[in-house]
């Protein structure tokens, strides 16, 4: 049997500016953890892992760090920089403000890819897409550069709707965003 993260390389980014939260929501402990290590840990099953944010501004062991090539640009320039870094194959690529994914979480989408398809997105429970915890292809590389020259940050427009597969019935509290401090009860 082929082990299903053979080929992925884990991708964590935890470079922007975390405003809307007040401080830097990636060291902030939540049920014991911060939510940097909350985001990291189900993915270790990956060979390869990065973490896209500022130098020496974190430190993961077995995790190295990428910077974002445009900072402040989003979530769809830390993609670019993530497919740039990485080995061909697939990227599973989330953010650290999803401190609720688990290693099953990702496991279902990497039993989804299927030949043709290039990205892989659970729906959450108003079956809306979710690129921001999602696996992409390395070979949409062109593409996310030439829609970042474009002026285009929305990382819903990675992949083109033939290519991508959506995960239907994925438990929506895995998807739950921290953009607040109200958003985690009991946070420190």
């Amino acid at each position: 049997m082929t082990d299903p993260w053979a080929d992925v390389t884990a991708v964590v980014t935890a470079g922007g500016r975390s405003s809307r939260f007040g401080s830097d929501k990636a060291l902030v402990t939540w049920q014991g953890r911060t939510l940097l290590d909350r985001a990291c840990t189900p993915l270790q099953g990956a060979p390869t892992r990065l973490l896209i944010a500022p130098e020496g501004r974190y430190q993961v062991p077995g995790w190295r760090v990428t910077p974002d090539t445009r900072p402040g640009e989003g979530p769809l320039a830390a993609l670019e920089a993530a497919l740039n870094a990485a080995p061909d194959g697939w990227v599973a690529f989330t953010g650290v403000d999803l401190p609720s994914l688990t290693r099953e979480y990702w496991d279902t989408l990497l039993a989804a890819r299927a030949p043709g398809v290039l990205g892989v997105q659970a729906l959450d429970g108003l079956k809306r897409p979710q690129p921001l915890a999602a696996l992409y292809h390395t070979s949409l590389r062109a593409h996310v550069t030439d829609l970042l020259d474009a002026g285009e940050r929305r990382l819903r427009f990675a992949v083109t709707t033939p290519h991508v597969r959506h995960v239907p019935g994925v438990d929506p509290a895995l998807l739950r965003n921290v953009n607040t401090p109200a958003d985690l009860p009991g946070a420190r």
